[in-house]
């Protein structure tokens, strides 16, 4: 089967180009853009204000992107939705929609499965099957907005995948979701979580973007963070920290230190002091996080009074800290549990088998 270009993973420079070339007036573009990266339509026929003619010229070239929603739950509470979703090739991510008091912010998958094999993730667990084009990064609001029929205001890029490792893409999707003729999101609305890819991080510093960096983290010492996040074997905490601290300095954001609490591994009294040691002089803050059970992996959250203790000897050390708010745990919210349910129940060869809305059809 053969699959036209994703038209959602042009900017509008390239779409001017691209209608140009096609022989259709430049101004198209722009109506186009509206029509892909604002409103976020499944089908060239929805482009309402484009002749005919037009529209059958796109369609002979290019998809308009579109996921099929596989599975949706939401929380008993309402305030967290866990979306799987079926990409063009049959393979399927998860995104999560968050109601906060704020507004609604999105966490976003950057890859088909992830090969960084972090222990508190259910997300590596088959590895790496593929990386995500900027569209369809980008189609996992769309499709979340329409099915919610809420509108994000804010975005998470830490779902399934590691987003330095699908770097291109992940830069582009900012841009894409950051622009005036598209959901006009800005920086400053956006978090980045990676598991620490230190000359990415470099990379990403050099473009001075006012996202919010935030790096899991989940150990104090190398010799555990080699067993937690493996990726640290490449870049230990002597390369990864300095990196963290040029890209305080040169954004002037703040670095998130995102630390999932895992029962009698990572959670003592000593482990907290010896985190504090070792963030000393970086503009930072620390998002201590209840750790999802993740059955395959033998995750086993902290208790209660372990992540108090913890919290409060961090704080006696002046950093700022928080315990990330729980959101979805009744309907698998951890990164990477709902596809792999749905796969072992229904899916075969890597492939999943549809059962819910497919875009482009009206419900």
């Amino acid at each position: 089967m053969a699959f036209f270009p994703n038209i959602r993973d042009l900017n509008l420079p390239e779409l001017e180009q691209q209608v140009e070339a096609m022989g259709i007036a430049k101004f198209r573009a722009a109506q186009l853009a509206d029509w892909i990266h604002k409103k976020g339509v499944t089908s060239f026929d929805e482009m309402t204000n484009l002749p005919k003619e037009v529209r059958d010229k796109l369609a002979a070239n290019f998809s308009v992107g579109g996921l099929a929603l596989l599975d949706r739950k939401i929380s008993r509470d309402g305030e967290a939705e866990k979306y799987l979703l079926q990409l063009a090739d049959g393979q399927a991510v998860e995104s999560v929609l968050m109601q906060y008091h704020h507004g609604v912010s999105v966490c976003l998958s950057t890859q088909v499965g992830c090969r960084m094999g972090c222990k508190i993730c259910a997300s590596g667990l088959e590895g790496l099957v593929r990386n995500l084009t900027p569209g369809e990064i980008l189609d996992q609001i769309h499709t979340m907005q329409r099915e919610s029929g809420k509108r994000a205001g804010s975005v998470v890029l830490m779902g399934s995948g590691e987003p330095l490792d699908n770097y291109s893409a992940t830069i582009k999707f900012l841009e894409l979701v950051n622009a005036p003729y598209g959901l006009n999101i800005g920086h400053r609305h956006i978090t980045l979580s990676t598991s620490g890819i230190v000359p990415r991080i470099y990379d990403l510093l050099k473009l001075k973007l006012s996202i919010t960096l935030a790096i899991s983290l989940h150990a104090p010492n190398n010799a555990l963070r080699n067993q937690l996040v493996p990726v640290n074997k490449s870049y230990p905490l002597e390369k990864l920290l300095p990196a963290c601290r040029s890209y305080a300095e040169t954004t002037g954001r703040r670095v998130s230190f995102e630390y999932a609490l895992l029962g009698n591994i990572n959670d003592s009294r000593e482990q907290a002091r010896e985190l504090g040691r070792v963030l000393t002089g970086i503009h930072g803050h620390i998002n201590l996080i209840p750790a999802n059970p993740v059955p395959e992996r033998g995750i086993v959250r902290s208790s209660i009074d372990k992540i108090r203790t913890f919290k409060k000897t961090l704080e006696d050390l002046g950093y700022p800290v928080t315990v990330r708010r729980e959101l979805g745990l009744d309907i698998d919210a951890a990164c990477g549990q709902l596809r792999r349910r749905v796969r072992m129940r229904g899916g075969t060869d890597g492939v999943f088998v549809g059962t819910g809305r497919q875009p482009g059809k009206n419900y």
